[in-house]
């Protein structure tokens, strides 16, 4: 199939869509506005018969998939340790550094903490050089194949994952079958083609003045469902171990694929000549970076380097949230703060209340500024937050640092929105797709850079890769603050010409 064959599906064309002039969103009668049909292309435009908007949509995918892969995640590196020094006949735990004990470290401990870690990479690497090829592959396919597949398959992936992982327990099998539960759900896209699945959906069913903040309620579920898979995941592994956390694991991406099937309504009427496995897919990839895409077929560099820039900004503010994160809990647990299990669990929570905090914030700013702005914002509220946290001595410093951080996740999806209006309507699974990779290398980045500096930085500034991090946030900044500023002359130059 060629391209002329690709469903072009419009923002008004699509379930729950809404004209930003005359909005209607408890409508079900499926009329569009005038002005659409006599845009609209008289080709290649696929509408979907079910055009009744609903409140909650893909939402819930997420939130059970975030669930399963937030609750899995720490187990499993938990389970890592434990049968690794069972292997190695270690039986001690892990020394304080705000200990006054003068004992030296115990060999067998390093070595039981290089292999959970060499673990760790090789199950990460595995997962993501899988997922670099078939992510794209079912985001491109699932702009004409339609969006609920990419929400079923790779849930059943994940879900497969688990049974592998509950198999590894009972039968106490080498956890090298770890590594061969990560590469099955990597076959099947894993949690990135998730992701990508929400975030296209919510761009076919939402228009541009109301895309932002559906993205943001997205990103909102994925820190709610994280906190909450923290606070229990602990817990219950404490009191039952690990294999009935798994169970749940599996129950929650199963839920999440059988919600997709029986309550998701299709975004993209689905091309039954539609195929997977074809280069085809991997190729509009290609296209959408090196050309702008579709809707920048009419030429022009400045569309091209719009797309290249908030990829860049998105990569910048993510790997810096990935590879802070992975920072919080080390840089607690030691001198000065010596902080305890409880402490840690309210930092936490105070991080994961941010999203929510964050989405109110935009809701409101939103009111009276512009996205980019309400980007800045967001920004600049992580920046001094990283700030206070570099320089962090007392818990009362820590918990201010995450006080200033309450809009930090504000930015991302200003980004994600941005992007996506950026591209044509049959080109967002390819785009999102595309946005999850780049995510999946933002952990590897940002957990290889900031887990190498910190160390490095003890002997002269301890909170060193937080002011590192702030730093690099002002990059993504400027290049918001310019492009806005670039946007907000042509419009006044074009205002002038017309009058």
């Amino acid at each position: 199939m060629d391209e002329s064959d690709t469903a072009a599906i419009l923002p008004g064309d699509v379930l729950g869509a809404t004209s930003e002039d005359n909005r209607q969103p408890d409508s079900c009668d499926g009329h569009k506005r005038e002005e659409e049909d006599a845009a609209a292309p008289t080709t290649n435009v696929l509408r979907p018969t079910l055009t009744c908007s609903l409140p909650v949509t893909v939402e819930p995918v997420l939130f059970l998939a975030m669930f399963s892969v937030a609750l899995q995640a720490p187990l499993s590196t938990q389970y890592l340790w434990d049968r690794i020094s069972e292997d190695l006949g270690y039986n001690g735990t892990k020394t304080s550094e705000c200990s006054n004990s003068s004992v030296p470290p115990d060999p067998l401990q390093k070595e039981v903490e290089t292999l959970t870690a060499h673990w760790n990479l090789y199950i990460s690497l595995g997962g993501f050089s899988v997922g670099l090829l078939v992510v794209p592959l079912l985001g491109s396919w699932s702009d004409l194949a339609g969006r609920r597949l990419v929400l079923i398959i790779p849930n059943f992936g994940l879900a497969l994952q688990a049974v592998v992982y509950l198999v590894v327990m009972y039968l106490k099998l080498p956890v090298v079958y770890f590594l061969l539960g990560r590469l099955l759900s990597g076959l099947s896209g894993d949690f990135n083609a998730v992701l990508a699945g929400c975030f296209s959906y919510v761009a076919d069913i939402s228009d541009r003045r109301s895309r932002t903040f559906r993205v943001a309620v997205l990103e909102a579920c994925l820190g709610l469902s994280g906190m909450l898979a923290s606070i229990i995941g602990g817990q219950w592994r404490r009191a039952q171990g690990y294999i009935n956390p798994f169970w749940l694991v599996l129950a929650t991406n199963l839920a999440a694929a059988l919600y997709a099937y029986l309550f998701v309504r299709e975004s993209v009427l689905p091309d039954p000549s539609a195929k997977l496995l074809t280069a085809r897919h991997h190729k509009a990839v290609w296209h959408l970076y090196s050309t702008g895409g579709r809707s920048n077929e009419s030429g022009g560099r400045l569309h091209r380097c719009r797309l290249w820039l908030y990829t860049l900004c998105f990569f910048l503010v993510v790997t810096v949230h990935f590879g802070s994160r992975e920072l919080y809990v080390l840089y607690e647990l030691s001198s000065p703060l010596c902080w305890g299990s409880a402490l840690i669990g309210y930092g936490s929570a105070a991080q994961h209340l941010a999203y929510l905090s964050s989405l109110l914030g935009l809701k409101i700013m939103q009111r009276c500024l512009e996205d980019s702005w309400v980007a800045l914002m967001g920004l600049a509220s992580n920046i001094t937050g990283l700030v206070v946290f570099s320089v962090a001595d007392t818990t009362q410093l820590m918990f201010t640092g995450y006080g200033l951080c309450f809009l930090f996740m504000a930015a991302t999806p200003v980004l994600r929105s941005k992007l996506s209006k950026l591209v044509d309507p049959s080109e967002q699974g390819v785009l999102f797709a595309s946005v999850a990779c780049v995510e999946s290398l933002c952990f590897l980045v940002g957990s290889s850079i900031f887990n190498s500096l910190y160390p490095a930085a003890l002997h002269f500034m301890k909170g060193f890769p937080f002011l590192f991090a702030a730093i690099i946030l002002l990059i993504p900044a400027g290049i918001i603050g310019t492009l806005q500023c670039l946007d907000q002359r042509r419009d006044r130059t074009e205002s002038t010409m017309s009058s």
